[in-house]
Parts: C-alpha cells; sequence; structure tokens
C-alpha cells in the first residue's frame, strides 16, 4: 500500500459513524466500531476489506458484522486481539493480512480505536517504513498506549531497530 499518497478522500472517511474515525491515505481508515449502517454502506464508499481487532462478543460488536461485510462481497477478517494481552504474533498476523491486502481500500477497526490505531501505527512504521514520529501523529488522535501496548511497540520497533518511543 502506498502510504505517503495524501488522503483525498477525507469527506467520505469522515462520514463513517464509528468513534474515532482517522483516515491514515485514501486507501487505509482506522476507527473504532462503525454502526451496522455504517458497516453497510462501506462499498458504496469504495472499501473492498475490513480487518476486525476485538473479540467478536465484546458487548458493542456488530454481532452480524461479517455477514454484513460478506453480503458487499468485501474480505472480512477478524483478529480477536485480547486488550490487555496483545502480542507480537497479532502484529504479525496483522501486518501478513494488510499486506496481502494489496491496494485495496481498508477499514481497520476495533472497538475504539485503540488496538487498530496502534496496529495500522507499526504497520506504517515497520512495512511502510514510515517516520515513526509522523506515523504516531495517528495513534496519539486516539490515545496514549501504555502497559502491555505501549511494550508490544517498544518490541516490535526493537526488533526492527526502529528507534522510536512511543509518549
Amino acid at each position: 500500500m502506498a502510504f505517503l499518497a495524501g488522503f483525498s478522500s477525507a469527506s467520505q472517511a469522515q462520514s463513517l459513524d464509528a468513534p474515532n474515525v482517522v483516515p491514515i491515505t485514501a486507501q487505509l481508515t482506522s476507527s473504532g466500531q462503525p454502526t451496522a449502517k455504517a458497516l453497510e454502506g462501506l462499498a458504496a464508499q469504495g472499501y473492498e476489506a475490513v480487518i476486525y481487532l476485538a473479540p467478536p462478543q465484546v458487548s458493542d460488536a456488530v454481532r452480524e458484522e461479517h455477514l454484513i461485510i460478506g453480503r458487499q462481497n468485501m474480505v472480512f477478517v477478524n483478529i480477536p486481539i485480547v486488550f490487555n494481552k496483545p502480542t507480537v504474533k497479532d502484529y504479525k498476523m496483522f501486518a501478513a493480512i494488510l499486506q496481502g491486502l494489496g491496494n485495496k481500500k481498508v477499514l481497520v477497526h476495533c472497538q475504539v480505536n485503540m488496538r487498530a490505531s496502534t496496529m495500522v501505527f507499526l504497520y506504517r512504521v515497520v512495512v511502510g517504513k514510515e517516520d515513526p514520529g509522523l506515523a504516531y501523529e495517528a495513534v496519539s488522535k486516539v490515545w496514549s498506549p501504555s502497559g502491555p501496548w505501549k511494550q508490544l511497540m517498544l518490541d516490535v520497533l526493537q526488533k526492527h531497530q526502529i528507534g522510536f518511543e512511543p509518549y
């Protein structure tokens, strides 16, 4: 994915009914849990894939999300990351899936955009070779990772010899 490209359809992403919508590029957006109605309109906004990073049984999950996405002939992937136990394996799986989607327009979401913003940041920096300081701005719009999430970031960054201290 070309992550350095400008985001030309910010208004479309902003119309997504979900908490903490953060447009990254024209092809990538992260957010919290969209409403069922918002999910039903994703194909009309040009989305081709959804990566959902929370366990499907969390309280605010849209139970039929996989069916809603499937009916639109879109790709749906769920990586059920336990919030207080993210792993490097979770990141590797996420990175492989996102990379495999190529140039598809993708929505990466979780409940509030904490999991999603962090995983997208790591992907942008490790795979996309983006400047960590600039890429981290998207995370800081949502939260300041701490505990296991900050540790995950540090572990992945260190493994890839990327010097950056999340704040």
